[in-house]
């Protein structure tokens, strides 16, 4: 492990009061919750969909994520912070030394309040979903649009995407987590879909694609005295611009595997309506696939990344599986 993560396991690293700093790893970042604040850190990888493996882009793509982020958390999302070295000394912030690494800087919301948490507990009711869509439709209605995004949730822009996923779990396939008859079916179901871009055409019409949030899941958003809805994709403008339906159908799927059918239904529908878009339903299958499959990916990837301790890497793939099963059941549903 890099020596200025090592400096920032140490409580007296931060110019706040931090009793107690825990890390936390995804396949991607590195992330601290020290105290009443958060500071994450990309990791410099390059796994197709992302390169982060120069300093300057590491930075760039921190302030996107800040930048995009602020649309819907403002109060969360604090700054960019550098960490600098003097020779085998670190300093979070401040003047002077040589950068090494950048951080953004976030509020840290209550645990408790996370809504996979939440869910877990038993105590998520539908008025949490109400105050979702009400957050969600005017930041749909507001976000941006054009042609570089429109292309996205074109048929051709779609297919990409869902051909990329296949082509970076290829690897995997014929092991316990993804086995090679799941594959052959849902690339054939997502294959079968695509061979018709009318309903897309018509998604593109309607105006339905938009700059949107691109990673819409219970593990990104939190539920307290208001609700925050963070964590979106910044680093591929390609995964994050798309129908809002594609958005809508990643937190659907994620209630679904979460045992919450009925509240999923009920979200779909209340989103559709409020935003007086029926045509939604006719792709919400599709985009839910998607988004399953993707989650079986990350769970993959994750569980390969040689710095996860052994539990991280077990939960990891044990999540993917079930994530792949998923997709398969909205494949056979469809």
């Amino acid at each position: 492990m890099s020596s200025y993560l090592d400096f920032l396991k140490a409580p007296q690293a931060y110019p706040h009061r931090a009793d107690e700093v825990t890390l936390l790893q995804t396949h991607i970042s590195y992330v601290f919750l020290a105290g009443a604040y958060v500071y994450k850190i990309k990791k410099p990888v390059n796994l197709g969909f992302l390169d982060f493996t120069t300093l300057a882009r590491r930075r760039y793509y921190c302030e996107e994520e800040l930048r995009l982020n602020r649309r819907l958390c403002p109060d969360i999302y604090l700054e960019v912070v550098p960490i600098r070295q003097w020779n085998d000394r670190f300093q979070l912030g401040g003047p002077g030394g040589r950068t090494v690494e950048y951080a953004v800087k976030m509020v840290r919301m209550p645990a408790e309040g996370m809504m996979d948490q939440v869910i877990d507990a038993g105590n998520l009711g539908f008025a949490w979903l109400a105050r979702i869509v009400d957050i969600l439709v005017p930041f749909y209605q507001k976000a941006e649009t054009g042609p570089a995004i429109r292309e996205a949730g074109s048929r051709d822009g779609v297919a990409k995407n869902i051909r990329d996923n296949f082509r970076q779990t290829a690897p995997f396939v014929g092991r316990p987590v993804l086995r090679r008859d799941d594959f052959t079916r849902l690339r054939a179901y997502a294959e079968g879909f695509l061979a018709d871009d009318r309903l897309f055409r018509q998604r593109q019409d309607e105006g339905w694609i938009r700059d949107g949030h691109g990673d819409l899941h219970s593990g990104n958003i939190c539920l307290g005295e208001r609700v925050w809805i963070f964590d979106c994709i910044e680093f591929n403008r390609r995964l994050r611009y798309g129908d809002v339906a594609a958005d809508v159908a990643f937190l659907a799927m994620d209630l679904d595997y979460r045992g919450q059918e009925g509240l999923s239904a009920r979200f779909v529908d209340a989103f559709s309506k409020r935003l007086g878009d029926p045509g939604l339903h006719a792709m919400l299958n599709f985009y839910k696939c998607y988004r399953a499959y993707v989650r079986g990916k990350i769970g993959l990837l994750t569980g390969q990344d040689r710095e996860v301790d052994e539990s991280t890497r077990a939960a990891s793939l044990e999540r993917a599986s079930r994530y792949f099963k998923l997709a398969v059941r909205y494949a056979e549903e469809s």
